[in-house]
């Protein structure tokens, strides 16, 4: 077995060495690491049981793995997945050299179109895949909710703060929690059991959200999360997680979906309000 300083620290090297060692590995070991290769992002947000579970195999073979390949334990290994897919998103700049592809000079209205077919994907997509269930339960947890704590960081911020706008207008009392001077902490921990939280977040995730979440779930108060995956930290910590995933253009993702999802649970929690007190 290699030694834990030798195990790889990147994804690629990883990769490479799970391929060097595939054929010698045991079948369950095998099993795993082609499960893992296939699916990095499940690897990276899912808990131990949950990956052993959607690779057909127990935990500890997770471990076992983990350990062939010299890492401490499957959390160690972990790691590297989650560096993957912080880093799988191209910086800004990189997007913006992309977006050269369609030509030498600018063009706004190639970019404009782009951009529409992209919020008009994810509309579609949001449309023909929400279930109503679910979106009922979300509706009916925040409607009876004394106080809603609304909580999403860098590019879903926009949402958050227009559901803050929503809610006063139609006088739901909520709470921005925008993090500001870093009282994120201190802005969420007026909330109780009886107060719910609307959270926010797509892959990569803000650590921020991710941990107002987590602490105001362990606190006992009721989480409605807006999110991409099964596997998110927020799906795992909400009561009702809802997913949108939406489409890029260039690798700048819309907000299309989601804000017409935050629209339709601000509209509908007011509603089912003004139902209760006729």
């Amino acid at each position: 077995m290699a030694g834990i300083e030798h195990a790889p620290r990147d994804f690629e090297s990883l990769k490479a060495h799970l391929g060097a060692a595939h054929a010698g590995l045991p079948k369950r070991l095998r099993q795993v690491a082609d499960f893992a290769l296939a699916h990095p992002d499940e690897v990276a947000l899912g808990t131990a049981a949950e990956v052993a579970a959607k690779s057909g195999v127990q935990p500890s073979t997770l471990v076992r793995l983990a350990q062939t390949i010299g890492y401490a334990g499957f959390s160690d290994m972990q790691k590297v997945f989650r560096a993957r897919l912080r880093e799988g998103w191209p910086d800004y700049h990189e997007r913006l050299e992309a977006l050269k592809a369609v030509g030498p000079e600018p063009h706004p209205a190639l970019h404009l179109h782009g951009f529409a077919r992209a919020a008009s994907a994810s509309l579609d997509r949001l449309g023909a895949t929400m279930d109503p269930a679910r979106l009922g339960a979300a509706v009916d947890l925040l409607a009876v909710a004394d106080t809603i704590h609304l909580v999403g960081a860098r590019r879903v911020f926009p949402v958050t703060a227009y559901l803050a706008y929503a809610f006063a207008k139609m006088g739901v009392r909520s709470q921005l929690v925008d993090n500001v001077g870093g009282l994120g902490g201190e802005q969420i921990a007026a909330a109780r059991p009886g107060d719910a939280v609307l959270a926010v977040s797509y892959a990569p995730y803000a650590q921020a959200t991710v941990d107002l979440v987590t602490g105001a779930a362990a606190a006992g108060v009721p989480v409605v999360a807006i999110t991409d995956s099964t596997f998110s930290p927020l799906a795992r910590a909400a009561g009702v997680w809802l997913e949108v995933a939406e489409a890029d253009y260039g690798d700048f993702r819309s907000l299309a979906a989601t804000f017409a999802l935050a629209m339709a649970l601000a509209v509908s929690v007011g509603e089912k309000r003004d139902a209760g007190r006729s």
